[in-house]
């Protein structure tokens, strides 16, 4: 019933409008047709004061000068009038527009070249945070901070929370919540490096991940606790020992966002 409701009442502001663009339209012909009769005027210089003639000897520049016909100028006035009256419609335009702001819009939102190129940085690296941004773009950090505020508004890219980092995805439904968290967690290389170990079956222990990258034992604790955090890997006990696995759920994330590192690291080299 709301949206029936609802519905109706758009319907109604749309039949206003249709009758005040109608009557506009209709005052502005009546308009043309009143100052039709109009007398015209020939206004010609006095004899001191003919065209081209210097008056105290300066050089003169004639200027070329366009002659329309009555009737064009009458149209051309009307067409004016009748676009202003409806802008009338849209007075949030129509200021910007006097003042030269362009309002963005999903349409022309990549159209600003600095713009697209925060854009093109995000689609291309998922993950991205501003700081990692402001350095390979090369932009201020308020003006990335501006542009990107506008991608969000115009939903051309969304924010994840990473501790106390926010990063930047693009907004297409690529990328699920549990692929954001796998992503926003291996941009750390010593989170790569532990989770590749792991998966290659290599180091599934402690012991062994902190004699593999040459650290303290608390050292490789202290990122395994936030793997762990991040249910990217289970603790199996076996004995004595605690194994690492990859969790199950994230696991086709994890070897899907492997794969694209290696590729991308191939290309990048050869």
């Amino acid at each position: 019933m709301e949206m029936r409701i609802t519905h109706l009442k758009s319907m109604r502001i749309i039949e206003l409008q249709k009758k005040l663009i109608f009557c506009l339209l209709f005052f502005s012909f009546v308009l043309l047709i009143s100052t039709s009769e109009a007398h015209e005027y020939i206004v010609q210089p006095i004899s001191s004061d003919q065209v081209g003639v210097p008056i105290h000897g300066e050089e003169v520049t004639e200027l070329e000068v366009t002659e329309i016909s009555y009737w064009q100028f009458l149209l051309w006035l009307g067409m004016m009038y009748i676009l202003a009256t409806v802008d009338l419609f849209y007075p949030k335009k129509l200021f910007f527009s006097i003042v030269g702001y362009r309002i963005v819009n999903p349409g022309n939102v990549l159209e600003n070249s600095s713009r697209f190129r925060v854009y093109r940085y995000i689609k291309t690296k998922p993950g991205a945070y501003i700081g990692e941004i402001v350095e390979q773009v090369g932009l201020d950090r308020e003006i990335v901070k501006y542009h990107i505020k506008t991608l969000k508004a115009n939903k051309k890219i969304e924010s994840y929370k990473d501790g106390v980092k926010t990063r930047y995805f693009e907004n297409l439904l690529v990328y699920n919540e549990d692929e954001k968290k796998v992503i926003s967690v291996l941009q750390n290389l010593t989170n790569q490096k532990i989770i590749i170990e792991i998966i290659n079956g290599n180091c599934n222990t402690n012991v062994a991940l902190a004699q593999e990258f040459g650290v303290s034992r608390p050292t490789i604790s202290w990122y395994m606790k936030n793997l762990k955090e991040n249910d990217l890997i289970i603790e199996i006990k076996e004995g004595r020992s605690i194994i690492y696995k990859i969790n199950p759920i994230y696991k086709p994330h994890i070897e899907k966002y492997i794969r694209q590192l290696q590729d991308s690291y191939i290309n990048t080299y050869t």
